[in-house]
């Protein structure tokens, strides 16, 4: 098995992807949504991270986080949020007929993938990028005509803040402008 050599610049801001396992559409069901904002809460108290963009969508979610300028552990923090939310919904969410030998072995759940996408955000025109795509993520994949109809999503903190009109992404997806920070 080839070695996956992760970014690792600290105080960097990072998108990541994760993906259900097996594409289950789970993440938007309340149970999880709840045991992901708890996991995510609990995390930042010892390992803090800024949130820059989020979307949920049902089997996966993108995000990008900014992590502090002497940090760049992200993989604890998903292993312990993934880990987290795992162990919350176990009851209602494991699969006993999927958890293979490896998955065992791994102390795995049937919620998560295993890997995840991470990308080391370059520069303003990069994030401004990334950030249109998580927003646009819904209509892209037809669950709903425009962004501002998806509720799992930083899209509204960004109109709330004014730094993007409720009617971006009706249909087709532009860049938004300049780097959206907190």
């Amino acid at each position: 098995m080839s070695q996956y050599r992760r970014a690792n610049t600290k105080g960097a801001t990072y998108f990541f992807t994760l993906v259900t396992y097996r594409r289950q559409p789970l993440l938007c069901d309340t149970k999880v949504r709840n045991a992901l904002r708890k996991a995510i809460e609990s995390v930042r108290i010892n390992r803090p991270f800024k949130i820059d963009a989020w979307v949920l969508l049902p089997d996966h979610l993108h995000c990008i986080w900014t992590l502090p300028s002497d940090d760049a552990d992200y993989a604890v923090r998903w292993g312990l949020i993934k880990r987290s939310v795992s162990l919350t919904c176990a009851t209602e969410y494991k699969r006993l007929d999927w958890m293979s030998a490896s998955k065992r072995k791994h102390r795995e759940s049937t919620i998560w993938q295993r890997r995840y996408w991470e990308h080391r955000i370059r520069d303003d025109q990069d994030f401004t990028r990334h950030v249109d795509y998580i927003h646009y993520n819904p209509v892209k994949h037809g669950l709903c005509e425009q962004v501002v109809d998806w509720p799992y999503s930083t899209f509204h903190r960004y109109v709330a803040r004014g730094e993007t009109g409720k009617d971006w992404g009706g249909g087709e997806m532009t860049c938004s402008g300049e780097r959206f920070g907190e």
